[in-house]
């Protein structure tokens, strides 16, 4: 599903994407097209990229093809999903203790959706850090 989805293929077209944006949220995928976690997030991504053009932008980049951000993103997990506006990263607080960054799949669309939402609205208001909706501080339920 990635191939639908505009990818990014230098640390300089990142950056673009990141300032040229004035009024959406930049949601970037840092992963690999070929990994099964990325497929799933890029099916999610998919699935809401009609509904969230109004105020956010998706992007995907292989981060072996453009490692520029590895080492300042720490980047290490297979599949990352990170938000930016205006120029400045956006962290969210899903109770996993890194707010940084989505480093898992969401296979829920409107739970994505409602995320990027809480993103979009905290980051207009100058908030650095928003709190998602849903706590993610557990996978498993018991």
């Amino acid at each position: 599903m990635s191939y639908l989805l505009p990818h990014l293929h230098s640390g300089y077209a990142v950056d673009q994407a990141i300032l040229a944006e004035e009024d959406r949220v930049v949601i970037i995928r840092f992963g690999r097209d070929w990994d099964e976690t990325c497929m799933q997030m890029d099916e999610t991504l998919v699935g809401v990229a009609g509904k969230l053009k109004n105020f956010a932008v998706i992007y995907l980049v292989d981060i072996d093809k453009v490692p520029d951000f590895n080492a300042m993103y720490e980047l290490y997990d297979p599949c990352t999903v990170m938000f930016f506006y205006r120029n400045k990263h956006i962290m969210v607080d899903l109770g996993t203790g890194n707010n940084n960054k989505i480093n898992w799949a969401l296979t829920d669309k409107q739970e994505f959706i409602d995320i990027v939402e809480t993103v979009y609205r905290g980051a207009r208001k100058g908030a650095g850090l928003v709190v998602s909706p849903k706590d993610y501080s557990t996978k498993y339920k018991y």
